[in-house]
């Protein structure tokens, strides 16, 4: 079956080959109305293919951008990816989406990978391992975004919580409600990921602030499968944690789970925040305590400054780091 071309569609519309490119590229200015409807036609009619890979190489853009994300299993990845897919859609742009699982080695693949189908900028929620290479990026004035985590060594926008105050919002808010000894559980700290690293110093700081004891027992950061076993060790004690700030949604999961293998009543027996505002936060019994990040307003500040770079280059750009304020939504579990 012999390739339909543009030429074909030209002839079929009885206008140019320039004149379809310029269809094709939505440069509509000085074209009228009914040559615009004749090459749609034709383009139906013959069931014609733009032939991308050409049209990438002679605009020297593929239309496409990269993202990825260190965990896809946290809501908040899941939720700024949703926010740049539907703004890129708006500009024309296709997203690749990849999930590094936290693995140097695995990020480093596809940010290789990325680069070599030609995307044309890459956000990029970091595992930190990659030094070398992400300076490379930005050396070469490649468009580059970091979400969620700072990389000190590398001078790129990157736009994160303000991670001290969520924990802030939520010991002053178990505070208020009367509880001294007060916990945090998060998934590890070995890494020393950005917002587990910033909300952990700032649960600490934030007692010191209002005069509360920081007992290091009633303190934890782990692999997600190892919590439960220091939940069980906190609850142990012989003055256990009235209260618990999980410190984003993997951790708060396995809070949820131990309280319910352990018939612990929710708010009664110890009250609970967790930092990211799950789907089910609403609907669980009782409602869930949480400080919400804006995930919607930080994926669209990471796609207008990735578009930003894309179209206009290194010009006159100085990297940034942007905070977003955390909202602390107050329901049943405290």
């Amino acid at each position: 079956m012999k390739k339909v071309t543009m030429a074909d569609v030209a002839q079929l519309a009885n206008v140019s080959k320039s004149t379809v490119s310029q269809y094709l590229n939505k440069r509509y200015d000085y074209m009228a109305e009914k040559t615009k409807l004749r090459i749609e036609e034709a383009i139906a009619e013959l069931g014609y293919q733009p032939n991308a890979v050409a049209r990438s190489l002679k605009q020297k853009k593929t239309s496409t951008i990269g993202v990825i994300v260190a965990n896809i299993l946290h809501a908040f990845s899941t939720q700024v990816i949703r926010t740049i897919e539907d703004i890129s859609n708006e500009n024309d742009y296709h997203v690749i989406v990849c999930n590094a699982d936290d693995d140097p080695v695995k990020e480093q693949k596809y940010i290789e990978m990325l680069r070599a189908k030609q995307v044309d900028g890459l956000i990029i929620f970091p595992t930190g391992g990659n030094i070398d290479l992400y300076q490379s990026l930005v050396q070469a004035n490649f468009p580059l975004v970091f979400m969620d985590r700072i990389v000190p060594e590398v001078k790129v926008d990157t736009l994160l919580l303000d991670n001290p105050q969520a924990s802030r919002l939520a010991v002053n808010h178990f505070i208020e409600k009367g509880y001294r000894r007060i916990g945090m559980i998060t998934t590890s700290l070995i890494n020393n990921l950005t917002p587990r690293i910033e909300r952990m110093e700032g649960f600490k700081q934030a007692l010191i602030e209002r005069g509360i004891p920081v007992h290091d027992e009633y303190i934890a950061g782990a692999e997600v499968e190892q919590i439960k076993d220091h939940l069980q060790e906190m609850f142990s004690l012989k003055e256990p944690p009235e209260a618990l700030l999980a410190g984003n949604d993997l951790a708060l999961m396995e809070l949820l789970l131990f309280a319910k293998e352990n018939n612990m009543a929710i708010a009664e027996q110890v009250a609970m925040i967790g930092i990211d505002d799950v789907s089910f936060a609403k609907i669980y019994q009782p409602t869930l305590t949480t400080v919400k990040q804006p995930a919607i307003e930080m994926g669209k500040k990471a796609a207008a400054l990735l578009f930003e770079r894309i179209e206009n280059g290194d010009k006159d750009h100085c990297p940034d780091i942007y905070r977003f304020e955390p909202e602390l939504i107050v329901r049943e579990s405290c």
